[in-house]
């Protein structure tokens, strides 16, 4: 069947991939991950690493856009955290498998993927946010930062979850890293919502937001409203993040989605795809640099 090649590409669930056009825009078979030799941690410290379980998100048209964790902004990142010794430890909210945006997968690049099959079992059978909330969220724990990777997927089953919102409060609260890129960044909106337990903090006005007055790099709203236009998606968001974070007390310092990577203290930040490379470097930095004081 023909179609034109800005029209977005329906797929067996009777929701929509991007175009063609979009796809040979937006994404690349091969990344600009490079090896960086330097300080390693001997795999003694953890990453905790939040992902997405849910796929197909409505817009505001009714139209569903098939989505979930970008590929390039997880698994560079991890790569850069994995050859410094960190262990990754990976969750979804209930434990069910994550899902990645396969159409922008790098598949011409071999070290990407070779790493993408060493996880894959973890992907399929992640930890769950609510198990580690209840068992794991001590003053024993292991970890040094949470990592929540970009992708449309990150504004679906993670900003609307007092569990996330309760991980993240104990990660600020105990001055842990915490590392977004692109749109992971709407996973923060959960740390507005009431305490799992009954708790009456935070308000959600930004009075109480563990992350107001906080900077941050993340895909811009307003590059959101356009991608439609080339059929990355099958029409308008049903809500945008940039909005409600700034609502909150938040900055976004960059305007396009680009390479900018930011650092406002434990909070790492980065704008898009064009940005996992150099924001997986950064991350190492920052925690290399806190862990030797």
């Amino acid at each position: 069947m023909f179609r034109l090649p800005f029209c977005p590409v329906p797929t067996d669930d009777g929701a929509f991939s991007p175009s063609k056009l979009a796809l040979s825009l937006a994404t690349t078979k091969v990344t600009d991950f490079e090896t960086v030799a330097g300080p390693c941690v001997a795999g003694e410290e953890r990453i905790l690493m939040v992902c997405t379980e849910e796929r197909n998100m409505t817009m505001a048209n009714g139209k569903k856009f098939s989505t979930g964790n970008h590929p390039v902004e997880m698994l560079l990142p991890m790569m850069h955290l994995s050859n410094a010794g960190f262990c990754i430890d990976v969750v979804t909210p209930t434990g069910a498998p994550v899902k990645i945006e396969m159409w922008a997968m790098p598949e011409e690049d071999d070290a990407v993927m070779a790493f993408y099959a060493s996880f894959k079992d973890r992907f399929d059978n992640p930890g769950s946010v609510t198990d580690f909330v209840t068992t794991s969220l001590n003053d024993g724990f292991p970890y040094v930062g949470v990592f929540i990777p970009g992708g449309h997927g990150a504004m679906l089953g993670l900003p609307d979850n007092p569990e996330v919102g309760k991980l993240l409060r104990r990660c600020h609260g105990r001055d842990l890293h915490l590392l977004a890129i692109c749109h992971g960044p709407a996973a923060l909106l959960a740390a507005a919502l009431p305490d799992p337990a009954g708790a009456t903090n935070p308000t959600g006005n930004g009075e109480d937001f563990a992350y107001s007055g906080y900077e941050l790099a993340a895909f811009p709203d307003r590059i959101d409203r356009q991608t439609p236009m080339i059929g990355y998606m099958p029409g308008q968001l049903p809500w945008h993040f940039g909005e409600k974070l700034t609502a909150l007390g938040m900055r976004i310092v960059n305007r396009k989605a680009d390479a900018t990577c930011h650092v406002d203290r434990k909070l790492i930040s980065g704008a898009s795809p064009l940005a996992a490379n150099d924001f997986g470097k950064l991350a190492v930095k920052e925690l290399l640099a806190d862990r030797n004081g």
